[in-house]
């Protein structure tokens, strides 16, 4: 006979006692599962328990969330990384096709600037925002090269996704590729030549102004732009301290006429004319009072009410207005000025007294545009004309109005300024596209020259820079003993994609042309060896003339390479379901 088991205590307590009355009922199953598991929240997410065994959800709305983890993560962020490097790869080199990008309320924009068609093109997708972001950090750094840094970190994310899928940790991919940047890094700057910015009448930056502009709508004209490119960067450069501003070089279009009116000249344009058509169109060595001050009697701050019972105090009140505006014309005369440009309108009465009293007025002029003539005139923006005086006005050499075609369009400009370090290029264009798209280039080519100011070396172009790099990388990696091997060489292959790009572009057999000029480089020991895309029969960069900064190459290389660094980290994305779908 066996004995007797124990029977437990909770077993010996009748049902009805196990909770106490007032207790919510459960089903049967629900309250014996209670007795046998305790309850647990499971991650974030996904579904959790209660105390009384009832389901609930962690996340809002988790059945419109979803969820990609591992390799499908890496997948779908480099496949998206991919779109978007495909979409301006074909805008690179000389030959590059243009884009155009319809904007959302129909405006159009034709350019092949690959900052400006990522900034315009309405991505939605997290991982292709960082490649916009890359090419706009590029942009803003070094003003060149905005679409070979986004065609190169997608190459270099497809070349790494064939390494994950070859069982690769991601991090060992992201090391290697640490390591090929430095190694090609270091090969580009073994690679370059100094160049003497000054000689032979600036040259050197004709010829890297002419590159940056040679793969733009305007290279018909590249030769002209890149000479006013580089006049209007050494007319604000400050040569002993390597640096230039920018702000001093204005940039104004003006549609109608040819590409190849476009000007420089040494002072300011202003988009206004004098104020009364009788008003002088030229005013020599001109005495400019500069004034952010309305040219009207003080209004009351508060609400008002003027009651006026008859004809004396009307004209009590005319008086007193004309006595503000005589005040206001007398300080003009007693500093000794003979032009006045307001910030501010001015009634037809202010107006009529100025043109009585000799003196040119220009109104409504912008406070960018005042802090420039300013800058440009030596003189000193006066906000109440109880301050002004002599030494606060600007000085110019002549102030003329132009007028353009026969619409009778009038600009100012502003010549022989005391201070004529402040510059303005005029350019002309069939339309306003034509005349954007030239802004943009001339922007690049003088980002272009500034950085050879900054650093004066310069390395090829036409892709012989990315070929001497990789065959460098494949070397290191020969060297390699752990398995960063492998990414090192699949990171020199990412390389390639530049001279494959420009050779495609240009009609040329891609994959021959770059083997050939592998071959080229390591049997003649000359890195200069580049493709030919123009097909002028010499591949030597030097020889045409077809070079940039090495500031520019390097830090596409390192950009790029911290980018795809960043995108291979990532593993696991919880977004909602329509963002990964789309």
């Amino acid at each position: 006979l066996k004995p007797a088991r124990a029977v437990p205590a909770w077993r010996a307590v009748p049902p009805a006692t196990w909770y106490p009355a007032d207790a919510p009922q459960r089903p049967v199953r629900a309250r014996a599962r209670a007795r046998r598991e305790p309850a647990m929240a499971m991650p974030v997410g996904q579904l959790a328990m209660d105390e009384y065994g009832n389901p609930f959800l962690i996340v809002e709305e988790q059945g419109r969330k979803k969820r990609l983890k591992g390799i499908d993560a890496h997948k779908a962020n480099i496949l998206a990384a991919r779109a978007i490097a495909d979409s301006v790869r074909s805008s690179m080199g000389p030959k590059g096709m243009d884009k155009m990008v319809v904007g959302p309320d129909g405006d159009v924009l034709v350019t092949n600037d690959g900052a400006t068609i990522l900034e315009k093109m309405d991505v939605s997708h997290h991982i292709a925002k960082l490649l916009v972001d890359l090419s706009k950090s590029q942009d803003h750094e070094i003003g060149d090269g905005t679409t070979g840094i986004v065609v190169m970190a997608g190459s270099m994310l497809e070349q790494a996704l064939e390494l994950i899928e070859k069982g690769i940790h991601p991090l060992r991919v992201a090391t290697g590729f640490e390591k090929a940047c430095e190694v090609a890094v270091k090969k580009v700057e073994e690679i370059a030549k100094t160049v003497d910015i000054q000689a032979d009448g600036q040259a050197a930056l004709r010829k890297a102004a002419g590159t940056a502009l040679g793969s733009k709508v305007v290279s018909s004209r590249k030769d002209q732009l890149a000479r006013i490119s580089v006049d209007a960067v050494l007319a604000v450069a400050d040569i002993a301290r390597k640096d230039v501003n920018f702000d001093l070089i204005k940039v104004e279009g003006k549609v109608g006429g040819k590409l190849e009116e476009t000007a420089l000249i040494n002072g300011i344009i202003v988009d206004k004319d004098f104020s009364h058509p009788q008003m002088p169109k030229v005013v020599k060595d001109a005495k400019m009072a500069i004034l952010t001050c309305p040219f009207e009697p003080p209004k009351p701050k508060t609400k008002h009410k003027l009651d006026i019972r008859s004809a004396e105090d009307y004209k009590k009140l005319y008086e007193n207005e004309q006595q503000y505006f005589k005040t206001q014309i007398k300080a003009l005369k007693d500093c000794g000025a003979n032009l006045v440009i307001c910030q501010w309108g001015f009634d037809d009465e202010a107006n009529h007294l100025l043109y009585q009293n000799k003196l040119p007025a220009v109104r409504w002029v912008g406070g960018v545009e005042l802090e420039l003539i300013a800058i440009a005139t030596g003189g000193r923006i006066v906000p109440r004309f109880e301050e002004l005086s002599a030494e606060k006005l600007g000085k110019a050499g002549v102030v003329k109005e132009l007028t353009f075609g026969t619409t009778k369009e009038q600009m100012l400009v502003i010549e022989d300024c005391a201070n004529s370090k402040a510059v303005t290029v005029l350019v002309r264009g069939g339309n306003q596209m034509v005349i954007d798209e030239a802004k943009r280039c001339l922007h690049d080519a003088n980002c272009c020259v500034r950085n050879l100011i900054r650093d004066p070396r310069v390395v090829p172009g036409g892709g012989a820079s990315e070929m001497a790099a990789n065959l460098a990388v494949v070397e290191a990696s020969d060297r390699e003993q752990t398995v960063d091997q492998y990414s090192m060489r699949a990171w020199a292959a990412a390389l390639d994609i530049i001279p494959i790009a420009l050779a495609e572009n240009s009609g040329l057999s891609a994959i021959g042309e770059m083997a050939a000029m592998k071959a080229k480089q390591q049997s003649t020991k000359n890195p200069w060896h580049g493709v030919d895309c123009m097909q002028v029969g010499q591949t030597d960069m030097w020889q045409q003339n077809v070079y940039e900064a090495c500031a520019s190459k390097c830090s596409q290389l390192r950009l790029a390479t911290q980018v795809v660094k960043m995108i291979l980290k990532i593993d696991d994305v919880i977004t909602s379901e329509d963002v990964i779908d789309g």
